[in-house]
């Protein structure tokens, strides 16, 4: 029985940890980029346009953050579980956002719609709250991107007039059992975790969502 209980455990911590690699926080600026141009008008833009675009999101969102990431575990001999310790973090969070930032400015240089250059500018804000909150307060980034899923496709969902429902279904059961992960591997509480999501999307929201861009139209630019 103990025995079982043993493998039951070793199984359920695997889940775990397949479950926080394939959802990582890290590829959702580039799938956003792969859905609009798959399922929205921009689908008619020339193949060269969005490859370039794709290209540029990919090596300021994945690439140099986690080679950045990679090489400042090695350089100072960090290994996985060192990083889960909060003041470890700052750095590779630091770099993450220096690297989000050179995209942003690249993307403006692009002229690419507010919408698109939005998506990365919500992960920036994003990241900037969770590094002040983790001064005294570990969140959860994986469920700040879920959270940042949600509220874009809720924002899309305005700016293009689809109907996110089901859409929403899947993304919550997702969250869900992302934050489950999170917490079997010990890594957040649940309190962390719920911080996390509600953190990723109130700043999508705010950025992209129509009725947001509306309300600092309303009450700043005038």
């Amino acid at each position: 029985m103990k025995d079982q209980h043993i493998s039951a455990d070793k199984n359920l911590l695997k889940t775990a940890r397949m479950v926080s690699w394939l959802f990582t926080p890290f590829s959702i600026p580039f799938a956003a980029f792969v859905v609009l141009f798959l399922f929205s008008y921009l689908r008619i833009m020339p193949l060269q346009y969005k490859l370039v675009v794709l290209g540029v999101i990919y090596c300021f969102t994945i690439m140099l953050p986690t080679l950045a990431i990679f090489l400042f575990k090695k350089i100072n001999g960090f290994d996985a579980e060192a990083m889960t310790q909060r003041r470890k973090r700052f750095v590779p969070w630091l770099l993450t956002i220096l690297s989000y930032v050179f995209c942003l400015f690249m993307m403006y240089r692009m002229n690419m719609p507010w919408y698109m250059t939005g998506i990365i500018l919500s992960a920036l804000l994003i990241m900037l709250v969770c590094v002040v909150a983790n001064l005294g307060w570990k969140l959860s980034e994986h469920m700040a991107g879920a959270g940042a899923v949600t509220g874009l496709l809720v924002a899309f969902s305005a700016l293009f007039g689809y109907n996110p429902v089901w859409w929403l279904c899947v993304c919550i059961l997702v969250s869900g059992l992302l934050g489950t992960a999170r917490i079997v591997l010990g890594h957040h509480t649940l309190s962390e975790t719920l911080a996390g999501y509600a953190v990723g999307l109130a700043c999508t929201l705010l950025v992209l969502h129509p009725m947001s861009d509306l309300f600092f139209r309303l009450f700043f630019l005038h």
